[in-house]
């Protein structure tokens, strides 16, 4: 079977132009950090094929757990119905998350895990009788493409066709520390609190913007400032989850609790497709009534589906290991060295990390953004040399599976030197 020439006339791949687009590669095999095509060819995953795989394809424990679950049970309606890995899932998320946060939401993706936050928090005032319907995001956003989920993104090349159909928020800049910001926000909730509904953020690092990276200390005064003018802090850490930054969670590295948390990507440990919207006490019991219209109106066909929670569970089993810990803080030591490095070459206009997740921002005539010139000659030179790196415009980041070694690290960062070395 010519799976390649189906492919071209029957699928549609995402983010892909097909006036340019090339042929796809035909993956056939996933082994550790890498991906082997229908050529014998080898790939390292430099990016956890879109920052889901924590411990590498194929994994064999994972797989496992998996086949044990599908012998057992493969799903079950979650209305009237539970089942033991839901709950397993549910006691690991909240024995790594804030104290605060009780109660886990199962959807299907990050982009469903955050509109059932922003959905969470607009119907947690209805419920009260209160008129706060709206939310505050940051510039550069990205929650997702779901419609809710665009809402609160940026207004960009992403949400330019549906701009028009989308619902405003008032946006603000990323936390840091200059007292005019400081002095902006404050008179913004000093005037608009009793209408903000919900802050949302991804706390520390924000991904599909180009791996923009701001201080804890930052993120923890603008949440503090929320708390005290009753704003529901969401985070969205669906890309932040399980040991991206170096902690388990982002919000782990701030002394404030989030109202709400959104996880997805890494959370079954890159194996099969889950989100979880995670919740105070209070914001459920506003949800609990004799009047059934303020139920919450929202689910999914295979909302808490039971393979994806033991694959979840597994997962959660190989993040209680030492060794994947020092795995992490192996990686992050190691892009600290490359980082420090490179920083200063004039071909460079930022370099950066935190924890496992490292970008480098390179210098053009050009905008930093996803459509920025330099990012069409990225993928073809890596894939040449043997590695899979897909850029933000210009931005070439490295978010590896930690089962990656020091020797295939290296490569990575001499691949990055000789494709710097390229530019005029």
């Amino acid at each position: 079977m010519n799976y390649i020439a189906l492919d071209q006339q029957h699928i549609w791949h995402p983010f892909s132009q097909y006036k340019n687009a090339a042929t796809p590669l035909l993956a056939v095999k996933g082994e550790g950090v890498y991906i082997i095509d229908s050529e014998g060819n080898k790939y390292i995953d430099a990016i956890s094929s879109w920052w889901v795989n924590l411990h590498g394809h194929a994994n064999t424990y994972i797989a496992q757990k998996v086949y044990d679950q599908l012998t057992t049970l493969e799903h079950v309606i979650f209305d009237g119905f539970t089942h033991p890995k839901a709950i397993e899932l549910s006691q690991h998320l909240l024995s790594q998350l804030p104290n605060n946060l009780q109660r886990v939401f199962y959807s299907d993706n990050g982009s469903t895990a955050n509109e059932v936050a922003i959905k969470m928090a607009l119907q947690y005032w209805h419920n009260k009788g209160v008129a706060k319907n709206k939310i505050v995001a940051l510039h550069n956003a990205y929650h997702g493409d779901t419609f809710g989920s665009m809402s609160v993104s940026a207004r960009n090349v992403f949400t330019q066709a549906f701009e028009t159909l989308l619902f405003e928020v008032i946006r603000i800049n990323a936390p840091h520390d200059d007292e005019q910001y400081w002095q902006e926000i404050q008179f913004l909730f000093d005037q608009y609190h009793h209408e903000i509904a919900a802050l949302i953020v991804e706390p520390l690092v924000q991904g599909a913007s180009g791996m923009l990276m701001y201080s804890a200390t930052a993120l923890d005064k603008l949440w503090k400032l929320a708390q005290q003018y009753e704003i529901l802090i969401i985070a969205d850490e669906v890309m932040t989850g399980f040991g991206r930054t170096g902690t388990y969670f982002a919000s782990n590295q701030v002394t404030t609790q989030p109202d709400i948390v959104c996880l997805s990507k890494g959370i079954t440990g890159g194996t099969m497709a889950l989100g979880a919207t995670i919740c105070t006490e209070n914001i459920f019991e506003a949800y609990i009534s004799n009047d059934k219209r303020k139920t919450f109106f929202h689910g999914h066909s295979y909302t808490a589906n039971p393979i994806a929670c033991a694959a979840a569970c597994a997962s959660f089993d190989l993040l209680a290991l030492d060794a994947t810990w020092q795995q992490i803080q192996s990686i992050t030591a190691e892009h600290q060295t490359f980082v420090n490095k490179i920083k200063d070459s004039p071909k460079i206009k930022d370099a950066r990390c935190l924890g496992t997740i490292m970008a480098i921002e390179l210098r053009n005539n050009e905008e930093t953004n996803y459509l920025n010139s330099i990012g069409t000659r990225v993928g073809p030179f890596f894939l040449a040399q043997g590695i899979l790196i897909r850029p933000l415009g210009n931005v070439i980041y490295v978010l590896p599976p930690y089962c990656i070694t020091s020797k295939e690290l290296n490569k990575i960062y001499t691949a990055i030197e000789a494709f710097i070395d390229t530019i005029n």
